[in-house]
């Protein structure tokens, strides 16, 4: 299928919630490993999320040019191609710009999805992520707003995020203290400056002690009532029922995450969990196995001529494809959004 729609990510987003299951969203960082998660997420009959960082963006564009929104636009249109072969729905996002690089990457890409709809087209992403959370929070909200109105105008969801995150992502390091905690206060007042849908669609990543980076199981302390106590606590602002869940929220730093937490989080409305460290390794690990299997092979050794098939990258690429796929695929399981494609 082609990439979703901005009516058909609204379906994806909506039935999710509905449902009490969320889509993992991998970080991408070059053609091979989108083409992993595509056979993931088709493997585990999930539709899902690719998103982009400003690093894997930066990454994507060369090493030397380090353009940011060449580099995600580039992966963008790649995937607008190689989508249309799997039978899952994919909705591309952009991951983490922070206000120091909104004018080099976010706004840009927004800018260029506009003018696809104004051509009558649908826009190169479908959502993007303002990471307020190193700013106070009326100056994250202030911005929220604006940003809100411009990707409701290009048929864009916007994410946000209220609270901070820990550990430590593309050189953007968040403090391991209370912040990590959002308050149903906090949440509430997203809700009075950006609305609930009225004034544009958006994500929201309430933090509940999430942390990025490698952590064993149980060493990241988790909250998930958090997200409970703040639906709820919206809820009643709003005059809504005590189950309703006004926002999507959005699940980050989940690596070392209890499955029993993680399903926990899905029962309060979080549709999305970013998945970065774990697929990265997943990637990486049959690599190091190839390399260190077929080191005579990979090596022109004393001046012998190695063995090309053992270092053609499509070689140990397949395998690496593989097992990232495999991780995704457990993502998938473990999200519940395991054979829910549309």
């Amino acid at each position: 299928m082609p990439i979703a729609t901005p009516d058909v990510y609204a379906e994806m987003l909506d039935r999710a919630k509905a449902n009490a299951f969320a889509y993992p969203a991998i970080n991408v960082t070059s053609s091979q490993t989108l083409n992993a998660a595509l056979r993931g997420f088709a493997e585990a009959g999930s539709d899902g999320i690719l998103q982009v960082s400003t690093g894997g963006a930066e990454y994507l564009s060369g090493s030397t040019v380090k353009n940011m929104v060449l580099g995600a636009e580039a992966l963008a249109e790649f995937a607008h191609h190689v989508a249309k072969a799997y039978p899952v729905q994919i909705a591309l996002h952009t991951d983490h710009c922070p206000a120091d690089k909104l004018d080099t990457y976010m706004r840009p890409l927004v800018a260029i999805s506009r003018e696809r709809v104004k051509a009558g087209r649908d826009p190169l992403f479908q959502s993007h992520m303002w990471d307020g959370s190193a700013v106070p929070l009326e100056e994250n909200l202030k911005l929220a707003e604006e940003l809100l109105a411009d990707c409701k105008a290009a048929n864009i969801v916007l994410e946000v995020e209220i609270g901070v995150v820990g550990g430590e992502e593309d050189g953007v390091v968040g403090a391991i203290d209370e912040k990590l905690y959002t308050t149903p206060e906090d949440m509430w007042r997203t809700a009075e400056v950006l609305g609930t849908g009225d004034k544009g669609r958006y994500m929201l990543a309430a933090t509940f002690g999430n942390v990025h980076g490698v952590y064993k199981p149980g060493n990241v302390k988790l909250r998930p009532t958090i997200l409970r106590d703040g639906q709820q606590y919206v809820a009643a602002k709003l005059g809504l029922g005590a189950d309703a869940k006004p926002f999507n929220l959005v699940f980050h730093g989940g690596s070392g995450s209890e499955l029993s937490e993680i399903r926990e989080a899905l029962d309060y409305g979080v549709v999305k969990m970013n998945v970065d460290t774990d697929a990265q390794y997943a990637f990486t690990r049959p690599v190091a196995d190839h390399m260190f299997k077929n080191y005579d092979g990979v090596l022109k050794i004393d001046g012998e001529v190695g063995v090309k098939k053992s270092y053609d990258p499509r070689t140990w690429g397949k395998a690496a494809e593989a097992n990232m796929a495999k991780r995704v695929a457990q993502a998938c399981e473990d999200l519940r959004s395991a054979g829910q494609a549309l």
